[in-house]
């Protein structure tokens, strides 16, 4: 069963890589904007859920990342290579997540989610404090010859390496302890988990893929300053879509990608002054009626299946066992 479902999501792993290859050959301008949107926050929220769903650690950091990235580009877009700055921004988003959480990851609960709030607030501050004292200048102007076409395709291929690594970490020893200290981390603890370890390296390889996104994003923009890249919205975006797709499983949270930027799309359209508002009250309303997500109510739905139906399991258990 397990090789079955191995072989399914590889398939459409492929399908959907290949789909959205060739998306930009089909798709105006608008449409190439959507499926920007629809892969960045769909990296975004999976990356989040491979750190915060198993552990139980909810993160409102991913903007301090996200913003990390879009700022390496601002800065070395123009000096270095392209491929060079994608790995700078994956790489400074990576040593930062390991400094962060060799003193963060000790804390659990309410207090972890107010400091990652925090130290995306205090990256915020401490980046608009530089560019207005030392550089001169709040914001800088991105000119670099990147289509959306490419972006589309360079964000297609990092949530692809981003599903390859989660399905690794998963079936691995690490994605076994990360899901132990979700559980009970005094347990893991006793167990012999070096909970310190696993954390901080699934917490970090997790900002690196987000560094990526702000990275290829960056371009989009002409003009980037803090209140742009790190957008306190984004954190809460990520959150809520993770939450609504369902954050314990690899694929969760693409359920609820699709219909969250679908919504805010509208929200932000129709009501830019109430967005902030309205994006608390999203929030509350799936905390309340979808507790567990999309992937959760799928499966309580086969887990009712299986108890309604348990005899059509059985013979087919039977007929394999009369066959040998």
């Amino acid at each position: 069963m397990n090789s079955r479902s191995t072989l399914l999501g590889a398939v459409l792993l492929l399908a959907g890589v290949v789909g959205l290859a060739l998306l930009p050959g089909f798709v105006g301008g608008y449409g190439l904007s959507m499926a920007i949107n629809f892969l960045m926050f769909a990296i975004l929220a999976t990356s989040w859920a491979m750190f915060s769903g198993p552990s139980g650690y909810v993160s409102l950091a991913t903007v301090a990342f996200f913003g990390i990235g879009a700022y390496t580009v601002a800065v070395l877009g123009e000096q270095l290579p392209w491929g060079a700055v994608l790995l700078l921004a994956a790489g400074i988003a990576f040593v930062v997540a390991l400094l962060v959480g060799l003193s963060t990851l000790r804390l659990r609960g309410v207090y972890f989610v107010i400091f990652s709030f925090g130290l995306a607030e205090l990256i915020r501050q401490v980046v608009n404090w530089y560019e207005s004292t030392q550089a001169g200048s709040v914001g800088r102007y991105v000119f670099l010859d990147i289509t959306q076409e490419q972006i589309v395709w360079q964000l297609t291929a990092v949530l692809a390496l981003l599903f390859i690594v989660g399905w690794l970490i998963e079936r691995s020893r690490v994605g076994f302890a990360l899901r132990m200290i979700g559980d009970d981390e005094t347990v893991a603890l006793h167990c012999g988990v070096n909970i310190t370890l696993i954390k901080v390296l699934v917490f970090s390889l997790s900002a690196a893929f987000m560094a990526l996104v702000g990275a290829i994003v960056a371009p989009r923009w002409t003009y980037l300053d803090p209140s742009i890249a790190f957008n306190p919205n984004i954190s809460f975006q990520v959150l809520i879509m993770a939450l609504l797709g369902g954050a314990r499983r690899l694929y969760g949270p693409l359920l609820g990608v699709i219909p969250m930027v679908l919504l805010f799309e509208y929200l932000s359209s129709n009501f830019p002054h109430l967005f902030s508002i309205l994006l608390g009250i999203t929030f509350l309303a799936i905390v309340y009626m979808v507790p567990h997500g999309v992937a959760g109510l799928i499966d309580s739905y086969v887990q009712r299946y299986r108890e309604r139906f348990p005899g059509r399991r059985v013979g087919k258990n039977q007929q394999k066992e009369s066959a040998l």
